[in-house]
């Protein structure tokens, strides 16, 4: 990027900012004028149940942000609005299933939405058209290394399918979730040198900073279903625009950590009759184990950029090496 673009760019960013910290102050009032707010599960931890009634749903506000950063991206010449408008599609789409699941939460005052298969379900049909697409037009693991059209589409279905519920399950505590895909954004904008690539991770970066403002510990507001979805879509729509679809390994390093956990007690307690971990996904366990929320969030974090960071450098290291 020029010097020009780099600064309109740093411009857009503010503006977004303070727009998005603006509109979610609003949200959260207008939750708590209408006493809609977080239903918390019975079965997750006790200390958790303080937090019934915060509002919740806080991916919404990006939903009404994004039209206008697109337009304002394109508007400017950062990048050609169909790049940066396909990059935000699947992420928008992945969204409407969390919101659809959320909306179901609130109506029934409950904690359960969608019901598994359902999720899953809508899940794959917003995920099997992208597949399809990239199968057709191809997608690189890395640059220069083709993925078979044969395996692109179960390996999409796969991925998107994958990283939406690993986020969802990462959101169970004050700024985790948001927090680590601000991280992740980061190393995106380190890693990629696309202009619909950098400009879009900027711009979720600046969104999630004015999210994360009111998420941070005691939370005013929570990404919800709806921005879960949002954020993993999107950190999958990136790795396909950047043709490293591989890339999403070490940049979702936390989340994978955290949805292995969960496959893992499923099955110690489905096939074994016993639990490896005190509660999953992982940071709960370290609640039960004493933790403080705001030292698991820290710690995940760093544990996250050096997860993702090692795995970045054995795949480069790889990659030059021949292997």
């Amino acid at each position: 990027m020029s010097l020009r673009e780099v600064v309109l760019c740093l411009a857009l960013c503010v503006v977004l900012f303070a727009l998005s910290l603006f509109l979610q102050r609003l949200w959260i009032s207008w939750m708590r004028r209408l006493k809609i707010g977080q239903a918390i599960k019975k079965y997750g931890p006790a200390a958790h149940m303080k937090k019934a009634g915060t509002p919740n749903m806080g991916g919404v506000v990006a939903l009404f942000v994004l039209p206008f950063a697109v337009a304002c991206a394109a508007f400017v010449g950062l990048a050609d609005f169909k790049d940066l408008a396909g990059l935000w599609l699947y992420p928008v789409l992945a969204a409407m299933v969390g919101l659809l699941d959320d909306g179901l939460k609130f109506r029934s005052n409950s904690s359960e939405g969608l019901r598994s298969l359902q999720k899953l379900l809508l899940q794959i049909v917003v995920t099997l058209p992208l597949a399809i697409w990239v199968a057709a037009r191809g997608v690189s693991l890395l640059p220069g290394w083709e993925l078979r059209a044969l395996y692109a589409v179960p390996f999409l279905l796969f991925l998107g399918v994958g990283i939406q519920n690993a986020v969802n399950v990462t959101d169970g505590l004050d700024g985790l979730a948001g927090g680590a895909v601000a991280i992740s954004l980061v190393a995106v904008l380190l890693l990629f040198r696309t202009n619909a690539v950098i400009v879009s991770a900027a711009v979720g970066l600046a969104i999630l900073m004015a999210f994360l403002w009111h998420n941070a510990n005691p939370a005013a507001l929570f990404m919800g279903d709806v921005g879960a979805h949002l954020w993993g879509g999107f950190l999958i729509s990136i790795c396909v625009a950047a043709d490293s679809l591989l890339l999403i390994f070490p940049i979702a390093f936390l989340f994978g950590i955290e949805m292995v956990t969960v496959t893992m007690q499923i099955v110690a307690i489905r096939r074994f009759g016993c639990k490896i971990f005190k509660m999953s996904p992982l940071h709960h366990h370290f609640e039960l184990s004493g933790w403080g929320e705001t030292k698991i969030v820290t710690r995940f974090w760093l544990a996250h950029t050096v997860g993702m960071a090692a795995l970045l450098a054995i795949i480069f290291f790889a990659r030059e090496g021949g292997v």
